[in-house]
């Protein structure tokens, strides 16, 4: 490693991509919690409530996957899901 400090050094770190939409999210996480014998309803309403995100499994990556979005986000998709049916 140079020892030389006169310069800035560039991380690049790991990006976050959005590739899922806010409802794919959802749905994910959804099965996630699913899966591990969770009731997602109630989880979920638990991590949007308080953000906690140990209200969310860490399998599947769900507690990562649905981080990437806010909490806002969340319940907006939700009551519009709610409100187009």
């Amino acid at each position: 490693m140079d020892n030389n400090f006169d310069y800035t050094v560039k991380f690049e770190g790991v990006t976050e991509n959005k590739s899922m939409s806010v409802g794919e999210t959802i749905n994910y996480v959804y099965q996630a919690l699913q899966e591990k014998g969770y009731d997602p309803i109630n989880q979920m309403i638990g991590y949007i409530l308080s953000g906690d995100s140990s209200y969310i499994t860490s399998y599947k990556d769900a507690r990562t996957v649905i981080r990437k979005y806010e909490r806002d986000e969340l319940l907006e998709e939700i009551l519009k899901c709610y409100l187009s049916k």
